[in-house]
């Protein structure tokens, strides 16, 4: 089969969910819609938590930054795909492919290391609350963070080096709606074992410590709730890590069926369909997840409003 090194490749095509005109429109509003509230919902937490000082805690520090992480994560694709709706064109360059590869794996990688952080947050808080404010002060805060980048842009950068050095087939149509790494290296007519083999370990090493130190976090932690007799302690310990725990099981349980579905299935427009959910759907509702049952976000909401509308952003309903 003619290959075509990378240099020279111009053009991918992203073949998206449905070839069906009809179904189209009804894609487009329905994707456009989800990202308008993920950036809303998202812009508003972080703009809550800098506007109040009470919020001006490790765990809302981490939050704020995860909800900075989602809006990114979910721009890297789906405005090149309401794009590709909208003009009824397919095709993206290797260059952008390229980018869109480093930003979306950077940006899932940083969403996966902060929710670790926010697991051992909720350690330290819950099981050591008298050294809590010794153990995540604001240099721990700042060097998790900084650690939380320079891991996600290390691997990132690591996967899209890795795809430079391989040759591509002439067809080069991703059954996807972006550039899913997976689905380019299946485009390669060059060897990709050594791709596969940094992909395998990269992936285990990024999925396995956080996710162990996630479960050992919370066992921890369930253990020492166990431990507090007051049903009131209870019910308040168990509040503070409830949204985190449902956003990482969201979070891992949607990846973890993602992976499954591509192992089990080779239908690609199955696996592109179960990619929305972890990639769309999560950061739109974390959110909700964050502020429905929390007292301090809903205050902090209110008070955001009424800074809006006294300097004449928002009218009076």
């Amino acid at each position: 089969m003619e290959t075509v090194n990378q240099t020279y490749i111009l053009e991918f095509s992203l073949q998206g969910f449905f070839e069906d005109p009809g179904v189209q429109p009804l894609l487009f509003g329905l994707f456009l819609f989800m990202y308008l509230v993920t950036l809303t919902g998202n812009l508003l937490i972080i703009l809550a938590i800098i506007s109040d000082s009470h919020l001006h805690t490790p765990m809302y520090f981490f939050l704020s930054n995860l909800s900075f992480a989602d809006i990114c994560f979910t721009s890297t694709t789906v405005p090149k795909m309401l794009l590709n709706i909208q003009t009824e064109r397919k095709n993206i360059t290797f260059e952008n492919c390229l980018s869109q590869m480093y930003f979306y794996i950077l940006f899932f990688q940083l969403d996966n290391s902060l929710l670790t952080v926010m697991a051992y947050d909720r350690f330290a808080a819950i099981c050591h609350p008298l050294h809590y404010m010794v153990i995540m002060n604001s240099r721990v805060c700042a060097l998790l963070l900084l650690a939380s980048w320079l891991l996600s842009v290390l691997v990132s950068l690591l996967q899209c080096l890795m795809v430079l050095r391989l040759s591509f087939c002439t067809e080069l149509e991703i059954p996807h709606f972006f550039c899913e790494l997976n689905q380019v290296l299946q485009l390669a007519c060059s060897d990709t074992f050594l791709n596969d083999l940094v992909t395998y370990i990269a992936s285990g090493l990024v999925g396995f410590i956080p996710v162990t130190g996630i479960i050992f976090s919370y066992s921890k932690i369930i253990s020492s709730i166990l431990r507090i007799s007051a049903a009131e302690g209870k019910c308040k310990a168990f509040s503070t890590c409830g949204s985190h725990l449902s956003v990482v099981t969201l979070f891992y349980g949607t990846g973890l069926g993602v992976y499954l579905s591509s192992t089990a299935s080779q239908n690609s427009r199955t696996n592109a369909i179960a990619s929305v959910m972890y990639m769309v759907v999560i950061p739109m509702l974390n959110p909700f997840i964050y502020s429905l049952r929390n007292k301090d976000m809903k205050l902090a909401f209110r008070k955001l409003r009424s800074f809006l509308y006294i300097k004449g952003l928002l009218s009076q309903v």
